[in-house]
């Protein structure tokens, strides 16, 4: 069965003028055009295509690598909008068709959006949506506090950053937890840091608790070596001074010198935190 929207290993079956004709087991056929056409090929051997219609609704192959497959979410460019919707780069030579009634807001050429890609049932075409939310659900989650997940960040707020977990959950990222300049459209590593009883998920770009508590005192030690053995930081020091000058929030400061001040790596003063030196 060929599957638009997604890679497939086909077989070569013939070369013929306009390209090369590829196959499955169920013989279904899709053409290959020469654009795409592998310098070095056998008839018989497979090849990894990505299936979707051409400009004119045909079924064909690409060698080309989108920006995402179905169901999944892109970060993409409006390249136009005409009276029927708005056309997006995805990395492919037809561009992704959003239509108005799949847009959160009026698309704007040259602006960028979070696009979802589903395939229309009714004309069997590759389709995008900015209405992210209605393919993202919590009521049932598949993940667990603690754990490892990989986000992609799709506005910011005065609240902070909003995420698409594992391309399936909504979660947030509050600002007093953003120590990094991170930006719309970001695909990053995060942690879950606690899940409410409404099912709304919190998210942490650092590992929290024990976890994240060698990372951070490691990282302050470093930052003490640089500045040459003397910081003028101190748990009395203004949180925005600490997060400006060190990019750590107040709570992990003071978790990181609790930790070096343990180990007996640092002196804590009444003016700052200096390295002991061996």
């Amino acid at each position: 069965m060929l599957e638009f929207g997604k890679y497939q290993e086909l077989t070569i079956l013939r070369d013929t003028e306009p390209g090369l004709f590829l196959g499955d087991d169920e013989e279904n056929e899709v053409l290959l055009p020469n654009r795409y056409k592998p310098d070095n090929f056998e008839i018989g051997e497979t090849i990894n295509v990505f299936l979707y219609l051409d400009n004119e609704e045909r079924p064909v192959a690409t060698t080309d690598a989108p920006f995402l497959t179905l169901n999944e979410f892109g970060y993409l460019h409006c390249s136009a909008v005409n009276k029927f919707g708005a056309f997006m780069d995805w990395g492919l030579v037809k561009q992704l068709f959003v239509p108005f009634k799949e847009q959160a807001r009026p698309m704007k050429e040259g602006n960028w959006y979070i696009v979802y890609l589903y395939l229309d049932d009714k004309t069997g075409r590759l389709v995008g949506s900015s209405k992210t939310n209605k393919y993202l659900n919590n009521d049932h989650l598949t993940i667990s506090k603690y754990d490892e997940v990989d986000i992609m960040i799709t506005h910011l707020t005065d609240k902070g950053a909003n995420a698409i977990i594992n391309g399936k959950h909504k979660g947030l990222i509050y600002i007093d937890d953003i120590f990094e300049d991170i930006r719309t459209g970001d695909r990053l590593k995060a942690y879950v840091n606690k899940i409410r009883e409404d099912n709304k998920v919190d998210l942490v770009l650092q590992k929290q608790g024990y976890r994240s508590i060698e990372p951070n005192a490691n990282y302050l030690l470093e930052e003490l070596k640089a500045a040459g053995g003397f910081l003028p930081i101190h748990d009395k020091t203004a949180p925005e001074t600490i997060k400006n000058e060190l990019g750590l929030s107040k709570k992990s400061f003071k978790k990181a010198i609790g930790s070096l001040y343990k180990d007996k790596q640092i002196i804590i003063k009444e003016d700052g935190i200096e390295l002991i030196k061996n």
